[in-house]
């Protein structure tokens, strides 16, 4: 049985074995029901869900304002309208929007489906049952099998393995690949078959579920004793079963209680700058039109106190209506329901369905399809599109998202000779393309077939039996903590905590050094074909602090020797002083090494006399069992013996970049993006992946590096680091000079407009105190006048941290990407959250908003799918709200010659359908398809992703621009047929100027204007747009003609009353020249005006598009990048992601089994002068806005 107790309170919270795995009979009373292991993910059920979203619907302020609007309709004193104009289009939008949310939540379903119908082996009764995952209980024992997923969070009883150990993979966990080791309780470890497990009774009392993945407390009680249990002893869920035929384990935690399910938070509300802008614009609308209502209701008020009173016999006021200030009141409504059409609700609908439209672009994209892993790009969230063309900041993990976290042996120096550099005939290095066929190691059986090196001076020289080189290539042999499987005759497979480590045991392999099997006490090499074993007397195991690890072997000849590897600023300094010229010239290949972003290991070794290692054994024998400062006493005992050794060498190891990462980067700052780079890694190995990566280059002003300890050294540095670039500023004429009594919002401006390119890089200990609340804005104002910033060693928290920092002030577009699950916090801060589906699981990708495999993908996202789409939602907003308000604002002026009795313009037929079927699909089809130039422009001019940065193509002024050009469309297209209507004649002489007649020729000159007005905005031309525009056109009149036809009339008399009026009107020639002439005054102007506009002051897209047809024939001359040299400056690449304790475990002999188990397509262009003005405009009024925030780094740089 199971008993799970709060700390505050034993024995309040209690549970029983759910299949009786136990043998103890179940109590009389259960407290609390076995938890089960059925995960839920999903928001509604059949019966739940119509009530349920609903409510949620109806939570948005959209949707309540328009169920207001259609109870108001329902009241037959103040409606003019029928009911059905509104609710038409309100049950249309509820409905798609719960279409939408039903498939979404069915997809969750069947996600939930699949994880809890999986099958597992459920020991009852004594048998094993298959069982699906959902029936598990809190209490079960369960058999697990190699390369299975953990169903709960189990505490391991046993396993096929000796000691009850077992090795698991939990990259979806925390995203590390790296093998680590659990072991069961010696007490349950014996418990090997179904019939000992049957009668297991034990009980555990432990921890309540909670989020912690690295900690477990709790006790288990069997046969009169208790044993501690902790984190070692636990298999969480989520985590894979790997190189362990089997283990049986006891569900601890199950479904939502297990850690995977407590740590899966729910995702914040993301919301585009634009969703808040509209939701502001649309509170002002409101108040627009509550203002025209009290106007227009004022007019009926003072038209029926002086005028309408006179005519109470034939024109009497409704019933309950006695005076005209009542009647005025009763007005304000019945223009709110005629009016608001300025806010219709179409409006939220098209912008979900152009968004949707978007995604499925970015999810169609082949050139963002990697084929090596047949992974598509995928938007996993609808509302985020536009965004992605105003990122200002990127935020990125290195490990995994700009290298492919694969380490490669790619260079090394032995005994001063360095080895790895191929040259050619004439001395000089020879470049990556020129090299020749690798190296050959088919003299060896064993050699990995997979490793490649290109330099056939080392193996020559292992060949010619050179004994130092020999000696470097068995310390790689024999210093690690790898674990060695043989499936067949000669087919190794190695498990290494660390890709370092297996690449640097590869490496041996391969030059004939071939590590084969170890015990807890020897370890077997082939030595060029001749098998060696050594015995091991000690592993001294690395640590973050000791940044070293060492291994004492004694060689069949009984010679003892200490073998080390660590980073190159540690054991440099532990070398005996003879090694002083070979240090000095290692140091030289360390520099070079490290200047090509590699990371080095320095190899050493120290021949030990019997005498000493008998006494520092009994010595670290006596220091491993003291109950108190265990940890010290075996630091200094290790420090003790890692001294006065001799240096053989260092090894360079390359953690490959993905390809085209220095190109996207390139392009990107072209973009003015600034890129922050977050990385969990030490500070020599970020940098060199910065500078490998392009990030940072030696053409750059200065690199500051600020590492210090305390809150006065940081902010020290900090302030001495922005002095400089003053300085520097000053010096080259700008003007600017450094004063301390700078207001922040000033120093910001000032900062940001300095000269030359600064790098920022800062430790993790100095970024915590860099965040705190003193200090944070000091921070922010540096690094923002930074052209580049890496923050290394930085936590998970940290990295949220530092994206909210931004966020907070900058007020900029932000976007987090990453590819473990110590992105997620990351990811889940930033605007927009992008996951690399890559090594390390695929918690990032769960967590983010849009995912692909490569980096590179990322330019395209944004330059252009992130562009396009921003300029496609913003050029709908803006013509929506033009044609919205070109047709209601008829309706304003027609109540000054109405009597404002709230009489509408149009038919309420034509008031239903104008948004819904008259000029729906052809604006959805510019926010859909549009274009202002072509994807490959898009990437050869990244200036042109400038507008997003800068919200200049749809703001507070572009939407009163198009509301004034609504209203004066609306002026014309009343007046113009009011004035011709007041003495116009038929043809016949008979007067023309009826209501009906009105209503069409002026309903007629809307939809013309506003369909020649979308062919002026659509600048890229597709079928669609012309069938949808056209379309559009010939649905309006076929609706028209058969909503005033006889037929119609005959099944419907009361509805459709005016029989023949459509054609009766448009066969006047007065009519047709009216909305001629409407159209043209209404559309001249405008036309005009963009003349004019790109005559004289054309943008950077129009530029780029004459450019585009002046050189349509001719070919694209591509420009190489420059290759830039650089001489590397003492940057150790040092970087052993490995654990502590493996080494212990090894020598314990806990963990050996008894049997093995079966950028040169892009060219910059300068931007043009509006946009340099408008950044220096913007700047300069969030200097005087008095905050940080208010002054965003846009300093425009071609």
């Amino acid at each position: 049985m199971l008993r799970m107790l709060p700390p505050e309170e034993a024995g309040s919270w209690r549970c029983w074995g759910g299949h009786g795995a136990s043998a103890a009979p179940e109590p009389p009373s259960c407290p609390v029901r076995p938890q089960s292991n059925c995960i839920k993910t999903s928001k509604y059920n059949i019966v739940t869900f119509l009530p349920v979203n609903l409510f949620e619907q109806f939570q948005e302020v959209a949707n309540t304002y328009f169920l207001f609007l259609l109870i108001l309709q329902l009241i037959p004193q103040i409606s003019s309208l029928s009911w059905f104009t509104t609710i038409v289009p309100l049950v249309l939008v509820l409905t798609i929007t719960a279409v939408k949310d039903a498939t979404d939540d069915y997809f969750r379903h069947k996600s939930d489906n699949q994880v809890n119908n999986r099958q597992s082996q459920v020991l009852i009764g004594g048998v094993l049952r298959q069982e699906q995952w959902m029936n598990v209980r809190v209490g079960d024992i369960i058999k697990l099998e190699n390369n299975q997923f953990v169903a709960a969070d189990l505490l391991l009883l046993c396993s096929s393995e000796p000691h009850g150990l077992c090795y698991i993979e939990t990259a979806e966990l925390d995203g590390e690949t790296n093998m680590k080791v659990r072991q069961a309780i010696p007490v349950t470890s014996e418990l090997g078959d179904t019939s000992k497990l049957a009668r297991f009774d034990g009980e555990v009392i432990c921890e309540p579920p909670n989020n912690k993945l690295d900690k477990f407390g709790g006790t288990l009680y069997w046969k009169e004793n208790k044993y501690p249990l902790s984190n070692q002893n636990m298999l969480l869920r989520g985590c894979v079963l790997r190189n362990t035929e089997w283990c049986f384990g006891l569900v601890i935690f199950a479904g939502p209680d297990t850690k995977l399910m407590q740590n899966s938070g729910r995702t914040k509300f993301k919301r585009t700058s634009i969703d808040r802008l509209m939701n502001t614009l649309v509170l002002w609308i409101f108040g627009f039109l509550v203002c025209m209502g009290v106007i227009l209701a004022i007019g009926n008020a003072i038209w029926e106190h002086e005028v309408g009173v006179c005519f109470q016999i034939y024109l009497p006021w409704d019933e309950g209506v006695h005076s005209a200030f009542f009647s005025g009141f009763l007005s304000f409504w019945s223009y709110i329901i005629i009016l608001n059409t300025v806010v219709p609700i179409s409006l939220y609908v098209s912008v979900e369905v152009i968004r949707l439209g978007h995604s499925y672009f970015i999810n169609w994209d082949k050139k963002m399809y990697c084929a090596k892993r047949r992974t598509p790009a995928e938007a996993r969230t609808t509302t985020l599109n536009e965004e992605l063309g105003q990122v200002e900041y990127i935020f990125s993990d290195k490990t995994g998202t700009l290298t492919q976290n694969i380490m490669v042996f790619s260079k090394c120096s032995v005994n001063g000779h360095s080895y790895g550099d191929v040259q050619d005939v004439l001395g000089h290095k020879a470049e990556l393309g020129e090299r020749p066929e690798p190296v050959d190691f088919s003299f060896n059986p064993l050699a990995d077939p997979r490793f490649q090196f290109w330099d056939p001076s080392l193996l020559e020289a292992v060949k010619l039996g050179d004994p130092l080189v020999h000696e470097f290539f068995r310390l790689l042999s024999l210093c690690h903590t790898v674990m060695s499987e043989e499936k067949s005759e000669g087919e190794l497979y190695y498990k290494a905590q660390s890709p370092d480590e297996g690449a640097l045991v590869t490496a041996a392999r391969n030059f004939g050094f071939v590590f084969r099997s170890r015990t807890p006490k020897t370890i077997t090499v082939h030595e060029l074909g001749q098998a060696i074993t050594y015995q091991l007397l000690a592993i001294l195991d690395f640590n973050n602090i000791r940044k070293r690890m060492s291994v004492i072997v004694r060689s069949p000849e009984g010679k003892i020797r200490l073998y080390c590897k660590g980073a190159d600023t540690i054991l440099l300094e532990r070398l005996h002083p003879v090694n002083q010229d070979l240090t000095n010239v290692t140091t030289d290949h360390l520099n070079e090494y490290a200047g090509e972003g590699l990371r080095t290991l320095v190899l050493a070794y120290k021949d030990l006399e019997e005498g000493y290692y008998q006494d520092w054994s009994e010595r670290l024998h006596r220091a491993g069992s003291a109950p108190e400062a265990r940890e010290d006493r075996l630091a200094r005992l290790y420090d003790e013996v890692e001294h006065d050794m001799m240096l053989l060498g260092a090894t360079a190891i390359e953690d490959k970049l993905q390809q085209g990462v220095p190109e996207t980067i390139a392009i990107l700052t072209l973009a003015n993006i600034k890129i922050w780079v977050l990385t969990g890694d030490k500070q020599e190995t970020a940098v060199n992946i910065g500078y490998s990566c392009k990030m940072l280059t030696d053409d750059m002003t200065e690199v500051f590096v600020v590492t210090g300890h305390t809150v006065l050294e940081v902010r020290e540095e900090l302030r001495k680091a922005r002095e400089k670039m003053m300085d520097a500023s000053r010096s080259m004429g700008n003007g600017f000079s450094y004063q301390e009594k700078l207001s922040s919002s000033k120093l910001t401006s000032v900062l940001e407009a300095i000269a030359g390119e600064y790098a920022l890089v800062i430790n993790g200990h100095s970024l915590a105190h860099a965040l705190e609340a003193d200090m944070e804005v000091e921070f922010l104002e540096t690094a923002c006048a930074c052209k580049a910033v890496i923050c290394c060693r930085v936590t998970p928290l940290q990295k949220a941290q530092v994206v909210e920092l931004v966020k907070k002030y900058k007020k900029a577009v932000t976007l987090a990407i990453g590819d473990g699950a110590n992105d997620v916090s990351m990811i889940k801060t930033a605007h927009i959250g992008v996951g690399i589906s890559g090594q390390e699981g695929i918690q990032a990708v769960l967590a983010s908003d849009y995912s692909f495999s490569q980096f590179k993908f990322l330019q395209r996202l944004l330059l252009v799918h992130g562009r396009w789409s921003y300029l496609r939602m913003c050029k709908f907003l803006c013509y929506f709200f033009y044609k919205n308000f070109a047709f209601t604002m008829v309706h304003f002026w027609f109540g000054f010659f109405c009597g404002f009795s709230a009489q509408t313009v149009y038919d309420q037929y034509f008031i239903t359908l104008y948004n819904i079927v008259y000029t729906s699909l052809p604006v959805l089809a510019m926010g859909v398809f549009d274009q202002d130039v072509p994807e490959q422009r898009s990437m050869e001019y990244p200036k042109l992703y400038e507008p997003g940065q800068l919200n200049l193509l749809f703001n507070k002024r572009e939407f009163f621009i198009c509301i004034a050009q609504g209203i004066y469309t609306s002026v014309l297209m009343f007046f113009i047929p009011y004035g011709v209507f007041a003495d116009a004649t038929r043809d016949d002489g008979a007067q023309l100027a009826d209501y009906q007649s009105f209503a069409v020729t002026v309903a007629t000159s809307l939809v013309i204007v506003v369909s020649v007005q979308i062919g002026l905005d659509t600048g890229f031309w597709t079928a669609i747009n012309h069938f949808f525009i056209w379309g559009s056109l010939a649905a309006y009149f076929a609706i028209l003609f058969t909503m005033h036809s006889d037929g119609l009339f005959q099944m419907f008399p009361n509805q459709f009353r005016f029989v023949g009026n459509a054609q009766n009107t448009l066969a006047q020639p007065t009519v047709w020249l009216t909305i001629a002439l409407t159209t043209v005054v209404c559309i001249m102007p405008v036309v005009a005006f963009r003349f004019l506009k790109l005559d004289l002051k054309p943008e950077l897209s129009d530029t780029v598009r004459y450019t585009q047809l002046v050189r349509k024939k001719q070919k694209t001359q591509h420009r190489c990048m420059r290759r830039v040299g650089r001489v590397g400056s003492r940057r150790s690449g040092y970087a052993f992601s490995h654990q502590e304790g493996f080494g212990e475990l090894i020598m314990s002999g806990k963990n050996m089994r008894l049997s093995s188990l079966a950028l040169s397509s892009f060219a910059a262009r300068p931007s043009a002068g509006w946009i340099e003005t408008l950044r220096k405009k913007k700047g300069s009024d969030g200097s005087a806005a008095g905050s940080p925030s208010a002054a965003p780094d846009k300093a425009l740089k071609v």
